[in-house]
């Protein structure tokens, strides 16, 4: 799931293009149409997985506790999962919304707003990973 949410992140060329087109003449060529659709289509599977993962953990429920982390690193932890998870549906519902039924706002929330929070998220994610494992947790598998 990690990687889809990158690829979207780091390739949205086609996306720009095509609004780009949209907003100028209102006629896209083949080739942005098609780069839009891959765009749209990663994010829509994205949803799909991020649907699949929140049911997954309601079934099986998440990774234990580290009881040994300061209680403020156990508090970073959860607001940055929340907010990770909030914004694997938050991101693919307005890109949904700004592509498919063409609402602006959704569309600008999307790619501006949106997007740099989630790096900021993602960074604050991954700060964390590379420290020594703890009960011989993996450091980059700990959920």
């Amino acid at each position: 799931m990690a990687l889809v949410i990158v690829f979207n992140l780091l390739f949205p060329d086609g996306m720009n293009e095509w609004h780009r087109a949209m907003r100028r003449g209102g006629i896209a060529s083949a080739d942005q149409v098609s780069a839009a659709n891959s765009h749209a289509y990663v994010g829509t599977a994205i949803l799909a997985l991020a649907i699949v993962r929140v049911c997954l953990r309601r079934v099986q429920g998440g990774p234990p506790v580290v009881s040994e982390e300061p209680a403020i690193f156990r508090l970073v932890a959860k607001v940055v999962h929340f907010g990770l998870y909030a914004f694997i549906f938050a991101m693919p519902v307005t890109g949904i919304a700004a592509y498919y039924p063409g609402v602006d706002p959704a569309g600008s929330l999307h790619a501006d707003v949106l997007k740099v929070v989630l790096w900021a998220l993602i960074a604050a994610h991954v700060s964390r990973c590379p420290r020594p494992p703890v009960h011989g947790r993996a450091p980059f598998f700990d959920g």
